[in-house]
């Protein structure tokens, strides 16, 4: 037990005369009962205050005083206490005695015995006045019990009315958070099916540009026939007639190579072939099929800058350049459905300092009179695969090519465009003098012919082997021909020929592994690769010191590439 309950379970005793207080303690000792003497009222007050089970007090201890004190001590205790007193009294002798006998009522739960006692009266007072205030305690535990859950309850009601005034605005919280989170999932998807359809145009023009380079391939070997057999009609024939319209189907045939070389721009990386180029030289061979691609309702004009001193010139891959400007050419006839003029200026100019450092430069701009752009989509439409075209009317590729190859030709493009009035877009390229692009356009004709050599040609196809047999024997060459690797091999174990000319693309063996294994039989023999891939990377890098002759070529073209060949040391 606590020092507070052994407190309560005590008996007060209050005996001033005689051993009443210690006969007192002595009987209830023997039920285990301890007893407390007290001096006078004052200290029984005092005792009752820190706690006690009962009082037993002798009559002759109060007097008035004392039983005003003992009831005002009294009616302040707590609701559920009714401290119990045992008063031992004599009989009340006069009217006097009678009077304060009369007042113990006021002192409430109160037991009277009269004296002389009898000891098991006494412990069964004693006794009686414990249980009694035994079970007061017992109400007390149970009245402190239900405050104690009473407390937990209003707390609890008071957290679930806090919870509920703010129940309304978590609701809340939560509802954007859960809308955040929401528009975040639909930005991925959003961001994700952009990704996927960059991945399936990707696919897409991967599978054209696959497609596109076989049948450019076989196309520029079927050109390639055509164009040979021309050449040898005109350069053979005595009939004037014949050669006009030989000569008519040869250029139509070098206007088909163009279109197969635009048609291979899909299916490879491009390395440029950067030459000296006139701008007058490039807008002639352009003007015929800028003409018919964008038809009769369009005012076509070429310029080049006459104030310029001498022919203007540029560092320039032709057929890169060629491609490009038919793309734009092709974008002003979109913009203008209506018809509208189309020009194509050159001039020398500076060009502006964010586009390019200082140098000498020369500026193609090609203008049209169309709808214009706002700034926003003119500051996006190099990106690659941006169009403003409708869903399958454009690829958003050509204005990526024209700027990809001014920069890899060392120069730049830019775009300047106002909505309603008109589009400019410029391509910037480094100038070559003039006597320089002379220089490469007269390179072929001061070769020295050397007829009479002995060729080996291997070629899978009959019809475009047999062709360039007879272009070499009409050039006056001795001719051997294999239609695969393997029997070139088996030809060159038997003779050595003074040059090979070999296809890239044949079944079993490539051109180019021919190539290496001819040179373990014959390291210093000079070799040609003709393919309608010319412009793969891989090709030209697989050839090593070998001469790649771009298919379909011109006899012209075939009788460079082999005195090229010829001249070139051990």
């Amino acid at each position: 037990m606590t020092p507070s309950s052994l407190l309560e379970q005590r008996v007060l005793v209050l005996a001033p005369r005689g051993r009443d207080a210690e006969v007192i303690g002595e009987v209830l000792a023997q039920d285990g009962v301890t007893c407390s003497v007290q001096a006078d009222c004052t200290a029984l007050l005092a005792a009752m205050g820190e706690g006690a089970a009962t009082a037993i007090i002798a009559e002759e201890a109060l007097d008035a005083d004392g039983i005003d004190r003992m009831a005002a001590a009294l009616r302040q205790q707590a609701p559920w206490s009714d401290f119990p007193l045992v008063l031992l009294v004599s009989r009340p002798v006069g009217k006097a005695g009678a009077g304060v006998r009369a007042r113990l009522a006021e002192l409430g739960s109160v037991i009277l015995l009269e004296r002389p006692l009898n000891v098991q009266t006494l412990r069964s007072a004693a006794s009686a006045a414990m249980r009694g205030r035994r079970r007061q305690y017992f109400m007390r535990d149970m009245l402190v019990e239900r405050e104690q859950a009473a407390q937990v309850l209003r707390a609890s009601q008071e957290q679930l009315v806090q919870l509920n005034e703010t129940l309304e605005a978590r609701i809340d919280e939560r509802t954007r958070a859960l809308a955040q989170a929401n528009d975040r999932l639909t930005n991925e998807i959003i961001e994700r099916e952009r990704a996927l359809q960059t991945v399936n145009q990707l696919q897409k023009m991967e599978a054209i540009g696959q497609l596109t380079g076989g049948i450019a391939h076989d196309f520029n070997n079927l050109l390639n026939v055509v164009q040979g057999n021309m050449d040898l009609i005109v350069m053979m024939s005595s009939d004037e007639v014949a050669r006009k319209r030989a000569t008519v189907a040869r250029n139509a045939c070098q206007r088909g190579a163009k279109l197969t070389g635009q048609l291979l721009a899909f299916s490879r990386n491009q390395s440029l072939d950067l030459r000296p180029v006139t701008v007058d030289a490039l807008f002639g061979g352009i003007r015929d099929l800028v003409a018919t691609s964008v038809g009769s309702g369009i005012d076509l004009r070429f310029d080049v800058d006459e104030e310029a001193e001498g022919a203007i010139a540029v560092m320039v891959d032709t057929n890169q350049i060629e491609m490009a400007l038919l793309n734009l050419a092709i974008n002003a006839r979109d913009a203008m459905p209506g018809g509208g003029s189309l020009r194509f200026h050159a001039r020398r100019a500076d060009p502006p300092p964010a586009l390019l450092p200082a140098g000498d430069y020369v500026c193609i701009a090609v203008s049209d009179s169309g709808e214009g752009m706002s700034a926003d989509v003119a500051a996006r439409v190099f990106e690659p695969f941006f169009t403003t075209k409708g869903v399958g009317k454009g690829t958003g590729l050509g204005l990526s090519q024209v700027y990809g190859m001014a920069q890899q030709s060392g120069g730049g493009a830019r775009i300047l465009s106002t909505p309603g009035a008109g589009t400019t877009v410029e391509i910037w390229l480094r100038h070559a003098a003039s006597d320089m692009a002379a220089a490469a356009a007269d390179g072929a004709h001061q070769r020295t012919r050397r007829p009479g050599a002995r060729l080996l040609v291997v070629e899978d196809d009959d019809v475009v082997r047999t062709s360039i047999a007879e272009l070499l024997q009409a050039l006056g060459h001795y001719v051997t021909q294999a239609a695969d690797g393997p029997e070139a091999l088996a030809r060159l174990e038997n003779e050595r020929p003074d040059l090979m000319i070999t296809d890239y693309l044949m079944p079993g063996m490539t051109g180019a592994e021919l190539m290496r294994k001819a040179r373990e039989v014959y390291p210093d023999m000079p070799m040609i690769i003709a393919t309608g891939y010319a412009d793969m990377r891989a090709v030209e890098a697989s050839i090593g010191g070998g001469i790649l002759l771009r298919k379909p070529f011109q006899l012209a073209d075939l009788e460079a590439s082999i005195e090229q060949a010829l001249e070139r040391p051990a």
